[in-house]
């Protein structure tokens, strides 16, 4: 592929970009379609449009976006939305920090060399882009002290990063300690989540142990505990009655139309009793729905009592009066042994996995051992069929394998896109199918809250991509390209290995343009979600409960979204000296990255948890890690050139471990407990502590008559006298 055709490629992906803008511009204008553009801010009572439809520019968004504060994310989104742009913020302002020096100083000192000319090999894109050639370290001849500004800019680029970080880090920390300290009561603040209880004895329920013995702990400020309980038949009923409640409005929707449209009587829906309702006996809907609504309702009734007398299991949640007991609780240790009464902080009510509260101390770390296992394997073999994408998703490659697509791949227009994108767009579908299974093998180690589930799988996530795909392609393409020579020597691999670096480079500019150009474009715009909400809208949804459904966004979907970040910024810093080109690249995506999911977080997303920043110390992790494999990449790149002053590198990994270990010592325990200093702020109100215990009730225990005195087993409190009622 010629320059000239990658940069016709990357014109092409920003004309996308605006086509998807425009699209957007016109499309959330339209009052239809405010529930996909602007979900967040109807859910909270808010104008769609801020000042009016009819006086908006066109881009006011951008305005809007630049213009909102850090305090105008955490009233529409959190504390975590508010970190995730911390995070961005950060990346950003590295690359352009680190830039100013790398494209001023490495540009110039590449492009006047001339070992491109003398060595046709080493290219930056296989001995095509010769004016890109020219500006990498592949036009720098060995040993040549040229080289010595190239191993400067490696220090300065390992500055930059960690001076930001540790700014970004204390700014975090006192975001999170803020929202902590805040006046406003929420129930996690007074609550701890107490697992692998011991066994019961013969003359005491479970409940009447946990509250004994927290009763002894902390006599003046324990209040009410509530035992888990075996909730899956419970469960399973709830699920039916609220089946039953849905299609009775759905039904009662459609009476409802067919008066509005014909008769002031209308048409009463019917339905069939039998298999699907296909067959059976044809009945009146909403009375049939009634009467099942009816019969389900006493049929949990009974459950409900039942679960909470005979069902109780080795978990509770204990609540205390103030919010520096449960956090003094949730960071002591209350026994002897370390697989007995574990306490550690509750998650907020919605964030709860009711199924992995139970699970032991030793079968939870079997469970974690079995999981890190699984995802090396599937890191392992995931390896090779990626390898083997990258390899034979070339324009070269494929003309050879399948020749009946010569016709079609030769063509000029066709053979433009191929090249610059065929590759990168089957590894981007390819790594789409992985979250999924990730998440659900973070759920089975044990842990207790979504919150967490979702850290777990994206640090999995995470060395995944960059072993897969950073590592992967690059091995993979520079083998398929170069095994006759490993063939005839195979001490030549390494070499070959390093001097393949500059050879990917075109490859992961034109992966991240791609990413930030068709990605954040159709990001705007939510074609996709605009087109499935009509499609329900018009054939599915009949009630205001289906419809609401329908259009609902969802959360920001950290699980997938900061690892693909992560290995951004891990290309980016790793090519950085090599190839410095790719520095104004990785600029563009996270500056359009902050611009578009500003606007996004702002009016669309919806927050499904508050975590108060704990994804931060994982977020600085992987930014240390990626910082870590950009050094070593690099004292390995300068050895295999022959730079005689190459082990003045060797500080650099040994200095960012030990910056990392000071960051954790520093901050990293404020983000695993609320410190008891922010814990003991004033509330502005004496918190509702039966409103508090009532939010960490199962919505399939929660008794359909708010008066129902059933709650005296796993549910009972403890009376001011100290006996259980």
């Amino acid at each position: 592929m010629e320059f000239s055709s990658f940069l016709t490629s990357l014109g092409t992906s920003f004309i996308i970009f605006i086509i998807l803008m425009l699209l957007f511009t016109w499309l959330s204008a339209k009052r239809g379609n405010a529930v996909v553009y602007y979900p967040n801010r109807i859910l909270k009572g808010l104008e769609p449009w801020e000042g009016g439809l009819k006086t908006r520019n066109p881009l006011a968004w951008i305005r809007e976006a630049l213009s909102s504060t850090e305090q105008d994310i955490i009233n529409m989104s959190g504390i975590d939305t508010a970190v995730y742009f911390v995070f961005l913020g950060t990346v950003l302002g590295i690359l352009v920090l680190s830039g100013v020096l790398l494209l001023l100083v490495l540009l110039p000192t590449a492009s006047t060399d001339d070992e491109v000319k003398k060595n046709a090999k080493s290219t930056t894109s296989k001995g095509t882009f010769n004016d890109l050639d020219k500006l990498s370290m592949a036009n720098i001849e060995e040993r040549s002290p040229r080289l010595w500004a190239f191993l400067i800019a490696v220090y300065w680029v390992s500055l930059v990063t960690y001076v930001l970080s540790w700014k970004a880090y204390k700014h975090v920390s006192a975001l999170r300690a803020k929202a902590l300290m805040s006046p406003e009561v929420k129930p996690e603040q007074f609550a701890v989540l107490v697992r692998d209880l011991p066994d019961v004895t013969l003359d005491q329920t479970r409940k009447e142990q946990v509250d004994s013995y927290f009763k002894s702990i902390y006599p003046d400020t324990f209040y009410r505990s509530l035992v888990v309980t075996n909730n899956k038949k419970v469960d399973k009923i709830w699920a039916e009655l609220e089946g039953y409640r849905k299609k009775l409005a759905r039904t009662e929707a459609i009476y409802e139309d067919s008066r509005r449209k014909g008769n002031s009587e209308g048409k009463r829906p019917t339905n069939k009793t039998g298999f699907l309702g296909l067959c059976g006996k044809q009945v009146d809907s909403i009375e049939y729905y009634n009467e099942k609504i009816k019969k389900m309702t006493q049929k949990l009734e009974a459950e409900q009592k039942v679960t909470l007398r005979e069902k109780q299991l080795g978990a509770a949640l204990v609540f205390f009066t103030d919010r520096v007991t449960a956090a003094l609780a949730a960071q002591s240790l209350h026994a002897q042994m370390v697989d007995k009464w574990t306490v550690t902080d509750a998650p907020e009510p919605r964030q709860l996995i009711w199924t992995n509260l139970t699970i032991k101390f030793f079968v939870r770390i079997v469970r974690q051992y079995m999981v890190y296992v699984l995802v090396f394997l599937t890191i392992v073999f995931y390896m090779i069929p990626i390898g083997f994408i990258s390899a034979i998703t070339t324009l070269e490659n494929l003309r050879k394998l399948l020749p009946f697509l010569k016709p079609i791949v030769d063509q000029v227009q066709i053979k433009t896109v191929l090249e610059a994108y065929l590759p990168q767009l089957a590894l981007i579908i390819f790594l789409a199918l992985l979250p999924i299974f990730l998440l659900f093998l973070s759920k089975i180690e044990g842990i207790p809250s979504g919150s967490h589930v979702i850290r777990a799988a994206s640090g999995k996530y995470f060395y995944f991509s960059v072993l897969n795909v950073f590592i992967g392609v690059t091995i993979g393409g520079t083998l398929f390209d170069t095994l006759k020579s490993v063939e005839e020597e195979p001490n030549s691999l390494v070499p070959l290995l390093a001097k393949s670096l500059p050879g990917n480079a075109t490859f992961f500019i034109t992966f991240v343009a791609l990413k930030f150009f068709v990605g954040y474009g159709l990001e705007l715009s939510r074609i996709v979600p605009l087109i499935i909400y009509h499609l329900r809208r018009k054939y599915l949804c009949k009630s205001e409960a289906e419809i609401r459904e329908a259009w609902f966004p969802g959360d920001i979907s950290y699980a997938t979204r900061v690892p693909s970040d992560m290995l951004i910024i891990t290309i980016v810093l790793c090519y950085s000296v090599i190839a410095p080109v790719i520095i104004p690249f990785g600029v563009l995506y996270f500056a359009l990255g902050w611009l578009v999911l500003r606007n996004q977080a702002l009016k669309v997303y919806v927050p499904s948890y508050e975590s108060y920043g704990r994804m931060w110390p994982h977020m600085h992790t992987r930014i240390m890690g990626a910082l870590l494999l950009y050094q070593v990449t690099m004292l390995g790149y300068f050895g295999v050139i022959q730079f005689y002053y190459t082990p003045i590198l060797i500080p650099l990994p040994l200095l960012s471990l030990l910056f990392y270990y000071v960051c954790r010592r520093k901050f990293y325990n404020a983000f695993c407990h609320t410190a008891l200093e922010v814990a003991s702020q004033e509330l502005k109100e004496t918190p509702n502590m039966e409103l508090i215990f009532r939010s960490y009730i199962p919505p399939s225990l929660i008794p359909e008559k708010q008066e129902d005195e059933q709650f005296e087993g796993a549910l009972s409190r403890v009376s001011r006298t100290g006996s259980f009622v």
